[in-house]
């Protein structure tokens, strides 16, 4: 599941995964994309909550294209991309794979969520 996080400082997107995404979901999300693609930069707070499993059916096909599509025509638009989470596995892939990630990327607790908003809109 894909939810929108509220009351985030101007300019900066954020959603929280839960569960097991699927194809559908991750379509969702991509008119926000392209809203934040056409003020000219990406500000987002990802939260990965305990519950997240990773992908179903569809899931990762979708976010490869996606995030490929995104991120190597829009590769500049990235500014700062926090991910909060209590999740080792998703601790050690995203150390694993930062330089991948264009922008600054920054990891926080899911008790620090205001700290990585504050951080993703400075």
């Amino acid at each position: 599941m894909i939810e929108f996080l509220p009351d985030l400082p101007p300019g900066v997107v954020g959603f929280r995964v839960s569960g097991r995404l699927d194809g559908a979901e991750l379509r969702h999300v991509q008119p926000l994309l392209e809203q934040m693609l056409a003020a000219g930069e990406i500000r987002l707070v990802e939260v990965v909550a305990d519950d997240y499993e990773g992908f179903g059916p569809g899931g990762l096909a979708q976010d490869l294209r996606l995030g490929l599509d995104v991120v190597m025509h829009h590769h500049g638009a990235f500014r700062r991309i926090a991910v909060v989470t209590d999740k080792d596995w998703v601790v050690h892939a995203l150390h694993a794979f930062a330089w991948m990630v264009p922008g600054e990327v920054a990891l926080f607790p899911l008790a620090e969520l205001d700290a990585a908003a504050r951080w993703a809109a400075a």
